[in-house]
């Protein structure tokens, strides 16, 4: 008699690779948190140590623990195949940027947006862990308040506008508290129709780095600080375009339904999916995701300049080595197979 089979009759769910990459990038930035935390203890330990009384006549003082810094390889997280998205404040100071001017302040700002992957699977714990909200149609820029004048800037870097507003620092006239070297860089999308920069996320305000802190906190903050700096009052003399924030839902099945059929000011482009705890990374990261249908924009389908659909539509495949085409996707969707006589032609 044949002994019994205790093997599992099933297999163990696979992971996507947009999942796995997620995972990756939420292990990194914890990580990074403790690096810092250790430097912190680090320098406190070594400051302490400094000032420690000499030894002299009576008991002898307790021992001060020192800490040593741990070295980056016990603290190596696994790289990304694409790399690494750091935080640009540890590249450059983020109080220079609007200093910069002409090539180099394009070029910097053009690598600066934080850009979401297109939605390709179902993120785990969605309903706990992400946000939600309708993304406004536009274009989408940092704008940046500094020395008394407000500027926008495209994704390629080039400025969009020039104007006076109530952001900190962002008009010379306006008696605003705070240092003169106050500074703020919000990411909005510019909706033309109605003149208006929507407020997507907050990386710096008042001189105060975003970067590290989680979505949660971000979308916090520029809930309670843009209201009160006046940004979101009507156009003046001294504040040329009205700021207004897009409503953020708990994607929940009551929040995907706010965003995805629910009334709003602007018109829709796609769905915008935030992770709660993503930090503020530079490049595309597969904290943010995107979804686009037919229902929540009219971008789905490929325009041209005057917004007609063409008779074609483009689709970018990628060909193996056994002839076959298929989509990047995760799973690959084959679209077919070239034979051998038609490559060769190429």
């Amino acid at each position: 008699m044949a002994p019994p089979d205790h093997r599992r009759p099933f297999k163990r769910p696979t992971i996507s690779d947009q999942q796995r990459r997620r995972e990756l990038s939420l292990l990194r930035q914890a990580q990074n948190r403790l690096d810092a935390q250790q430097r912190a203890r680090c320098l406190a330990s070594t400051v302490l140590s400094l000032e420690a009384p000499e030894p002299g006549p009576g008991p002898e003082p307790e021992p001060v623990l020192e800490l040593e810094l741990a070295s980056e390889s016990e603290y190596h997280v696994e790289e990304e195949e694409e790399g690494d998205s750091r935080s640009p404040s540890k590249e450059f100071d983020v109080r220079q940027a609007s200093k910069l001017r002409g090539a180099e302040a394009r070029k910097w700002f053009a690598r600066q947006l934080m850009l979401p992957e297109w939605m390709i699977d179902v993120p785990d714990r969605l309903s706990q862990d992400w946000y939600v909200f309708a993304r406004p149609s536009g274009k989408r820029c940092f704008v940046v308040s500094s020395n008394g004048i407000t500027v926008s800037r495209l994704r390629n870097g080039s400025v969009l506008h020039r104007f006076p507003s109530a952001l900190p620092g962002g008009a010379r006239t306006r008696d605003v508290s705070g240092s003169a070297q106050s500074y703020s860089i919000l990411d909005c999308i510019f909706h033309e129709i109605d003149q208006m920069y929507y407020v997507i996320d907050m990386v710096c305000w008042r001189g105060y780095s975003l970067y590290d802190c989680t979505a949660e906190f971000r979308f916090f903050w520029s809930n309670s600080k843009l209201n009160e700096s006046g940004a979101c009052d009507p156009p003046s003399q001294n504040h040329r375009y009205r700021f207004s924030l897009v409503p953020i839902y708990n994607c929940d099945e009551n929040g995907l339904h706010a965003a995805y059929t629910g009334a709003v000011t602007y018109i829709k482009d796609g769905l915008l999916f935030y992770n709660k705890q993503a930090h503020y990374q530079t490049g595309n990261t597969p904290l943010a995701l995107v979804w686009k249908d037919e229902k929540c924009s009219q971008y789905v389908i490929d325009t041209d300049s005057k917004g007609n659909v063409p008779r074609l539509q483009q689709v970018v495949l990628e060909l193996q080595e056994d002839l076959k085409l298929i989509t990047s996707d995760d799973p690959p969707v084959v679209f077919g197979c070239l034979d051998n006589d038609l490559v060769q032609k190429d």
